[in-house]
Protein backbone atom coordinates (compact mmCIF):
# COMPACT_ATOMS: atom_id res chain seq x y z
CA UNK A 1 0.00 0.00 0.00
CA UNK A 2 0.78 3.86 -0.25
CA UNK A 3 0.42 5.33 2.70
CA UNK A 4 0.31 9.00 3.06
CA UNK A 5 1.73 10.94 6.44
CA UNK A 6 0.64 14.46 6.83
CA UNK A 7 2.60 16.18 9.47
CA UNK A 8 2.89 19.57 10.73
CA UNK A 9 6.24 20.07 11.40
CA UNK A 10 9.51 18.41 11.69
CA UNK A 11 8.88 17.52 15.44
CA UNK A 12 5.67 15.78 14.91
CA UNK A 13 6.54 12.92 12.63
CA UNK A 14 5.14 9.33 12.30
CA UNK A 15 8.00 7.79 14.11
CA UNK A 16 7.50 4.41 15.17
CA UNK A 17 4.46 4.49 12.53
CA UNK A 18 6.97 4.90 9.79
CA UNK A 19 9.20 1.91 11.14
CA UNK A 20 6.32 -0.64 11.21
CA UNK A 21 4.99 0.98 7.74
CA UNK A 22 8.12 -0.12 6.17
CA UNK A 23 8.68 -3.22 8.03
CA UNK A 24 5.58 -4.48 6.64
CA UNK A 25 6.58 -3.38 2.72
CA UNK A 26 4.15 -0.47 2.56
CA UNK A 27 5.92 3.03 1.19
CA UNK A 28 5.25 6.13 3.26
CA UNK A 29 4.71 9.31 2.00
CA UNK A 30 5.40 12.19 4.22
CA UNK A 31 3.41 15.27 3.62
CA UNK A 32 3.93 19.02 5.66
CA UNK A 33 0.25 20.32 4.78
CA UNK A 34 1.68 23.64 5.72
CA UNK A 35 4.25 23.95 3.48
CA UNK A 36 3.22 21.36 0.36
CA UNK A 37 -0.32 22.41 0.79
CA UNK A 38 -3.32 20.15 0.01
CA UNK A 39 -2.57 16.62 0.28
CA UNK A 40 -3.19 14.28 -2.72
CA UNK A 41 -5.80 11.69 -2.75
CA UNK A 42 -3.66 9.36 -4.77
CA UNK A 43 -3.14 6.36 -1.48
CA UNK A 44 -4.61 3.63 0.00
CA UNK A 45 -4.47 4.85 3.55
CA UNK A 46 -4.02 8.28 5.39
CA UNK A 47 -2.57 9.34 8.77
CA UNK A 48 -2.51 12.84 10.51
CA UNK A 49 -0.47 13.75 12.67
CA UNK A 50 -0.25 16.01 15.67
CA UNK A 51 1.20 19.71 16.20
CA UNK A 52 0.96 22.49 18.35
CA UNK A 53 -1.41 24.12 16.31
CA UNK A 54 -5.26 23.98 17.33
CA UNK A 55 -8.95 24.08 15.40
CA UNK A 56 -10.06 27.74 15.84
CA UNK A 57 -6.39 29.02 14.77
CA UNK A 58 -7.37 29.26 10.97
CA UNK A 59 -6.29 33.18 10.94
CA UNK A 60 -3.22 32.27 12.03
CA UNK A 61 -2.73 28.78 10.17
CA UNK A 62 -4.63 29.65 7.00
CA UNK A 63 -3.66 25.63 5.79
CA UNK A 64 -6.31 23.89 8.34
CA UNK A 65 -8.68 24.68 5.57
CA UNK A 66 -7.32 22.65 3.45
CA UNK A 67 -6.80 19.96 6.48
CA UNK A 68 -10.40 19.84 7.14
CA UNK A 69 -11.38 19.85 3.14
CA UNK A 70 -9.01 16.88 2.40
CA UNK A 71 -9.86 15.05 5.13
CA UNK A 72 -13.80 14.83 4.12
CA UNK A 73 -12.82 13.95 0.91
CA UNK A 74 -10.90 10.82 2.20
CA UNK A 75 -13.75 10.57 4.46
CA UNK A 76 -15.85 10.67 1.39
CA UNK A 77 -14.36 8.35 -0.48
CA UNK A 78 -13.61 5.60 1.73
CA UNK A 79 -10.33 6.23 2.13
CA UNK A 80 -8.86 4.37 5.17
CA UNK A 81 -7.98 7.53 8.10
CA UNK A 82 -6.47 7.24 11.42
CA UNK A 83 -5.61 10.78 13.16
CA UNK A 84 -3.67 11.15 16.06
CA UNK A 85 -4.04 14.05 18.32
CA UNK A 86 -4.41 17.18 16.48
CA UNK A 87 -5.10 14.72 13.63
CA UNK A 88 -8.23 13.49 15.68
CA UNK A 89 -9.33 16.78 16.43
CA UNK A 90 -9.05 17.90 12.82
CA UNK A 91 -11.23 14.94 11.59
CA UNK A 92 -14.15 15.85 14.41
CA UNK A 93 -13.96 19.37 13.08
CA UNK A 94 -13.83 18.19 9.35
CA UNK A 95 -16.62 15.76 9.81
CA UNK A 96 -19.38 17.52 12.29
CA UNK A 97 -18.09 17.39 16.04
CA UNK A 98 -16.15 20.01 17.90
CA UNK A 99 -12.72 20.68 19.36
CA UNK A 100 -12.39 23.20 22.62
CA UNK A 101 -9.51 23.88 25.12
CA UNK A 102 -9.73 21.71 28.22
CA UNK A 103 -8.47 24.30 30.39
CA UNK A 104 -5.49 22.02 31.83
CA UNK A 105 -2.93 20.79 29.85
CA UNK A 106 -2.72 16.89 30.14
CA UNK A 107 1.02 15.91 30.32
CA UNK A 108 1.31 11.66 31.03
CA UNK A 109 -0.33 8.55 30.85
CA UNK A 110 -3.94 8.65 31.99
CA UNK A 111 -5.86 5.51 32.49
CA UNK A 112 -7.82 4.96 29.62
CA UNK A 113 -10.88 1.97 28.41
CA UNK A 114 -11.88 0.89 25.49
CA UNK A 115 -15.79 0.83 25.13
CA UNK A 116 -17.65 -2.14 24.26
CA UNK A 117 -17.79 -0.79 20.63
CA UNK A 118 -13.87 -0.22 20.99
CA UNK A 119 -13.28 -3.45 22.29
CA UNK A 120 -14.32 -5.27 19.22
CA UNK A 121 -13.28 -2.60 16.31
CA UNK A 122 -10.62 -4.33 14.00
CA UNK A 123 -8.21 -1.32 15.23
CA UNK A 124 -8.84 -0.45 19.15
CA UNK A 125 -9.55 -3.35 19.76
CA UNK A 126 -6.08 -4.68 20.01
CA UNK A 127 -5.34 -2.64 22.76
CA UNK A 128 -6.09 -4.31 26.10
CA UNK A 129 -9.38 -3.49 27.86
CA UNK A 130 -7.57 -0.79 29.96
CA UNK A 131 -4.43 1.36 29.47
CA UNK A 132 -2.61 3.86 30.55
CA UNK A 133 -2.27 6.43 27.42
CA UNK A 134 0.44 9.07 26.80
CA UNK A 135 -1.36 12.44 26.52
CA UNK A 136 -0.16 15.78 26.00
CA UNK A 137 -2.71 18.22 24.71
CA UNK A 138 -4.74 20.86 26.26
CA UNK A 139 -7.49 20.33 23.40
CA UNK A 140 -10.26 17.56 23.08
CA UNK A 141 -12.63 16.66 20.55
CA UNK A 142 -16.27 15.98 20.98
CA UNK A 143 -17.01 13.82 17.86
CA UNK A 144 -19.73 13.74 15.14
CA UNK A 145 -23.46 12.58 16.29
CA UNK A 146 -22.85 9.63 14.11
CA UNK A 147 -19.27 8.85 15.19
CA UNK A 148 -19.03 5.50 17.74
CA UNK A 149 -16.42 6.40 20.81
CA UNK A 150 -14.05 3.45 21.25
CA UNK A 151 -12.14 4.56 24.37
CA UNK A 152 -12.30 6.71 27.20
CA UNK A 153 -10.05 8.53 29.79
CA UNK A 154 -9.71 12.19 31.25
CA UNK A 155 -11.52 13.11 28.05
CA UNK A 156 -12.82 11.34 24.73
CA UNK A 157 -9.86 9.23 23.48
CA UNK A 158 -10.98 7.27 20.38
CA UNK A 159 -13.76 7.27 17.78
CA UNK A 160 -14.69 5.85 14.53
CA UNK A 161 -16.25 7.40 11.87
CA UNK A 162 -18.18 5.04 9.41
CA UNK A 163 -16.24 1.75 9.05
CA UNK A 164 -13.27 3.60 7.97
CA UNK A 165 -11.85 7.08 9.63
CA UNK A 166 -10.61 6.30 13.06
CA UNK A 167 -8.98 9.10 15.67
CA UNK A 168 -7.11 8.73 18.43
CA UNK A 169 -6.50 11.60 21.66
CA UNK A 170 -3.31 9.64 22.66
CA UNK A 171 0.18 9.57 21.05
CA UNK A 172 0.88 6.27 20.00
CA UNK A 173 3.49 6.92 17.57
CA UNK A 174 5.70 8.80 20.09
CA UNK A 175 10.18 8.35 20.54
CA UNK A 176 11.65 9.80 23.94
CA UNK A 177 13.13 12.68 22.40
CA UNK A 178 10.24 13.84 20.21
CA UNK A 179 7.76 13.85 23.72
CA UNK A 180 10.27 15.56 25.63
CA UNK A 181 10.78 17.90 23.18
CA UNK A 182 7.07 18.97 23.30
CA UNK A 183 6.90 18.74 27.07
CA UNK A 184 9.92 21.17 27.30
CA UNK A 185 8.63 23.98 24.57
CA UNK A 186 5.11 23.77 26.01
CA UNK A 187 4.52 26.71 28.42
CA UNK A 188 1.10 25.25 29.49
CA UNK A 189 2.67 22.47 31.31
CA UNK A 190 3.61 23.02 34.92
CA UNK A 191 4.26 19.54 35.54
CA UNK A 192 8.00 19.01 37.05
CA UNK A 193 9.87 17.63 34.27
CA UNK A 194 12.03 15.08 36.71
CA UNK A 195 8.53 13.71 37.44
CA UNK A 196 7.11 13.48 33.78
CA UNK A 197 10.48 11.94 32.34
CA UNK A 198 10.05 9.33 35.57
CA UNK A 199 6.95 7.99 34.39
CA UNK A 200 8.01 8.34 30.42
CA UNK A 201 10.72 6.17 31.41
CA UNK A 202 8.90 3.83 33.57
CA UNK A 203 6.08 3.54 30.40
CA UNK A 204 7.64 3.91 26.92
CA UNK A 205 8.87 0.22 25.67
CA UNK A 206 5.89 -1.09 26.45
CA UNK A 207 3.61 2.31 25.20
CA UNK A 208 5.64 2.07 21.62
CA UNK A 209 5.06 -1.98 21.36
CA UNK A 210 1.37 -1.26 22.08
CA UNK A 211 1.91 1.72 19.36
CA UNK A 212 3.40 -0.74 16.70
CA UNK A 213 0.43 -3.14 17.45
CA UNK A 214 -2.15 -0.26 16.79
CA UNK A 215 -0.24 0.90 13.70
CA UNK A 216 -0.21 -2.59 11.82
CA UNK A 217 -3.79 -3.14 12.99
CA UNK A 218 -5.12 0.05 11.09
CA UNK A 219 -2.67 -1.25 7.97
CA UNK A 220 -4.33 -4.60 8.26
CA UNK A 221 -8.10 -2.48 8.23
CA UNK A 222 -6.76 -0.08 4.98
CA UNK A 223 -5.63 -3.53 3.34
CA UNK A 224 -9.15 -5.40 3.60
Amino acid sequence: MRVLAVIHGPSVRPEVFEDVVTEDGHELVEWDIRLQGPPPEAFDAVMVFGGDQNVGEEVTHPWLHDEYDALRRFVEHGTPVLGVCLGAQTLAHATGGTVEPIGTTLSGFYPTELTAAGAADPVLGVMPRQFDALNLNGYRFRPPDDAIVLAVGPVIQAFRLGARAWAIQFHPEVRRDQVVEWFTEDDAITRPLDEFLAELDDHLEAWQEQGRVLCRAFLTAAAG
